[in-house]
């Protein structure tokens, strides 16, 4: 201001004031015709106190506060950008989506961590060399129904989701089962997995039998004799961090997955399978990224292999003499072959995951039936229990004491 009117008194060139205030001549001399000396008001801009011409409407920023309030409560500001977009016909950006809320004293539900330094694990370079597990147990449904675990199988290479599960037990072997039997008829079976030290997939007792001793490792669990089984390597992560992209997947499904389920109102396991298979889709084509390398190195299952077998809880056991065999609280009578008797021979029980038990010595079928599967952790081969009754004492000898070589009275 003190510039203008030095240049309006005559004290200054224009070429001097422009210099000064790096501005144009020309804008310069319109300062100058503007200016009244003594006031203030010649230098505020023009459009003071007017709105902008690409300002949000007030009805639309009410109608973003009110969704984002009842039919949307609990979205993240991307999340509602996207329902607001595709939902109620509303094309705004994430950024105005976000001043619109912050402006009207709204927070945003992430909750934010202070930065640690990690070293990231690069990418496997191809789909189906290395694929994550895991599973998260939480109030999926809030208040509308149970606490459920989700188990899933993300691949390394592309962040896809492979195959994901609600289920209401908790993290355990047939639930296991389930996902990946899916997992490998859609996609294959993959190279590697990368899981923890749950109790499904390794033995972390510290009891060793004789033939454990010889063989120099403990027997498989049911899982982990499937992978062995299918050829899968398995790598096992010490800590959380080290199946990062995973706990990563699971942290966007507690905000996103959790608001879908919301929005459909889902309240069962079955409603909220029916959920999670749409959103995984979505979310594969929304999140996933190409790998770096072409190929695909999931491998396919063979078709004459009896995938109900593999992929069911499999027991070991002796025939006994009357040709019946124990399992758990059950004598299962065997069948008669062509005459033959097999006493003594082992057999294998396959309680499948549709609750058919069959009873197979080799690849004969000796027994079908039914039985309810028992969702169970670990399922590792039997082994001895030691018995907590307390051993029976030993008989006290009664003590012969002789006076002048005969016999005396036994005193107990």
């Amino acid at each position: 201001m003190k510039v203008i009117e030095n240049a309006v008194a005559g004290h200054a060139t224009v070429a001097e004031a422009s210099k000064l205030l790096s501005l144009s001549v020309r804008q310069v001399q319109r300062l100058k015709r503007r200016c009244v000396p003594g006031e203030v008001d010649w230098a505020r801009h023009g459009n003071r106190g007017k709105s902008k011409p690409w300002r949000v409407a007030e009805r639309v920023r009410a109608k973003v506060l009110q969704l984002a309030a009842g039919k949307y409560a609990g979205f993240n500001d991307s999340h509602l950008t996207e329902k607001l977009r595709e939902q109620d016909r509303v094309p705004l950006s994430r950024e105005t989506v976000r001043r619109i809320l912050r402006g009207a004293g709204r927070a945003s539900p992430q909750q934010r961590r202070g930065p640690r330094y990690r070293s990231r694990r690069e990418r496997r370079p191809r789909r189906g060399m290395l694929v994550q597990t895991d599973a998260s147990r939480e109030m999926w449904l809030e208040e509308r129904g149970p606490a459920l675990t989700l188990i899933g199988f993300q691949d390394d290479a592309t962040s896809e989701v492979l195959a994901a599960r609600f289920q209401l037990e908790g993290e355990d072997t047939v639930g296991y089962l389930q996902v990946l039997r899916e997992m490998v008829e859609r996609h294959g079976i993959p190279l590697s997995l990368y899981r923890d030290r749950h109790s499904a997939f390794q033995r972390n007792d510290q009891h060793w039998s004789e033939a454990e001793r010889l063989a120099g490792q403990q027997n498989a669990t049911q899982l982990g004799r499937v992978l062995q089984e299918l050829g899968i390597a398995q790598i096992v992560a010490q800590t959380p961090q080290g199946k990062g992209r995973i706990e990563r997947l699971w942290k966007t499904f507690q905000d996103r997955l959790r608001s879908e389920l919301r929005l459909a109102k889902a309240k069962t396991v079955k409603q909220a399978n029916a959920v999670l298979g749409q959103f995984v889709e979505a979310h594969n084509r929304k999140f996933a990224k190409p790998a770096r390398e072409a190929g695909d190195d999931f491998r396919e299952l063979e078709q004459k292999v009896n995938r109900d077998r593999l992929f069911s809880l499999r027991y070991h056991r002796t025939v006994g003499h009357d040709h019946t065999v124990s399992w758990g609280a059950r004598r299962i009578q065997l069948a008669d072959v062509q005459g033959q008797g097999y006493a003594g021979k082992k057999v294998e029980v396959s309680h499948q995951l549709n609750g058919e038990v069959y009873v197979w010595l080799e690849n004969v079928c000796l027994y079908q039936g039914q039985a309810p599967l028992e969702h169970a952790v670990g399922l590792a081969p039997r082994r001895p229990v030691m018995s907590s009754r307390p051993k029976p004492k030993k008989k006290r000898l009664p003590r012969i004491y002789t006076l002048g070589g005969r016999a005396a009275l036994a005193v107990r």
